[in-house]
């Protein structure tokens, strides 16, 4: 490997960086000016999430907007469905459908209801909402795909108190004993459910060892670094369990107000407080 090689990787991986962490702020961007139009909407755990989904739409997931049933496709279910906002401006941004779209959020007859309906939305692989649906789903799909020897690989999120779901543990017993290599399990660790701690309602911890004692690979990554992102979600040849990254977030990430801010779960912002947090998420 020659100086130059290794100075173009570099390069190349600043320049992919740079874009994760401008599309993370036009997803909050849009998803807070969704929430604030529609009166309806759960910002903060939007905003917990927007990185995530940057970090994954344009850094890891193979896929082609203009083709979204592609068969090679990777998959990404997005788990904690409340978090709509979030994953249509990912998808928008992504090319799946025009940002102007992103205006009919939860008007009467839209496609892009409070909760994603795969029927309606391309991109959106499951219909989700009730929390501890998805990760089931997302191991029939690992299963499927390890059945037919496809090379896809299959993403899923999920809210941190989600994992109060027994569903959860029982997909996660049947993913590690089947050794489903090509699923990936990303925890939204914000640490906040709907109107308290997580530790206050059930605590889920110690997450990573749980999915570890499942048969897992468990790491622990910054849910705010695109770097640390990016390092746990690389795929890796050698691996031959299901991967857990327990992604450390802040509920409401990146406006003032709203950061560890219990009451944003469902809040919607005033205008002099949407104004506040454009400025704040402005480049």
């Amino acid at each position: 490997m020659t100086l130059q090689t290794v100075d173009q990787r570099e390069t190349a991986r600043e320049t992919l960086v740079a874009l994760i962490r401008s599309k993370a702020r036009a997803i909050r961007r849009h998803a807070l000016t969704m929430v604030y139009e529609a009166r309806l909407g759960h910002p903060g755990g939007d905003l917990s999430v927007a990185d995530i989904l940057a970090a994954l739409y344009f850094g890891v997931l193979k896929i082609d907007p203009q083709k979204p049933q592609a068969p090679g496709r990777d998959r990404l279910i997005l788990s904690k469905g409340h978090a709509s906002g979030a994953l249509y401006a990912a998808l928008a941004e992504a090319g799946f459908m025009p940002a102007e779209a992103l205006k009919t959020y939860m008007k009467p007859l839209s496609a892009l209801n409070g909760h994603p309906n795969r029927n309606y939305v391309p991109g959106v692989e499951a219909n989700t909402g009730p929390l501890g649906h998805g990760l089931p789903i997302a191991v029939g799909v690992a299963v499927a795909g390890q059945i037919d020897k496809a090379d896809y690989r299959v993403f899923v999120i999920v809210g941190d108190g989600e994992l109060q779901e027994g569903s959860n543990w029982e997909a996660a017993m049947l993913a590690g004993h089947r050794g489903l290599a090509n699923l990936t399990l990303i925890i939204d660790r914000n640490r906040l459910q709907q109107g308290a701690w997580v530790s206050e309602t059930n605590e889920v911890d110690p997450l990573a060892d749980k999915f570890r004692a499942f048969g897992w690979d468990a790491v622990e990554a910054d849910g705010h670094d695109p770097e640390s992102l990016l390092a746990a979600l690389t795929p890796r040849e050698d691996r031959r369990r299901p991967l857990c990254v327990v992604a450390r977030t802040i509920k409401g990430k990146g406006v003032s107000y709203m950061e560890d801010q219990v009451a944003w779960h469902h809040g919607i912002p005033t205008k002099a407080q949407l104004d506040q947090a454009m400025a704040e998420l402005s480049p």
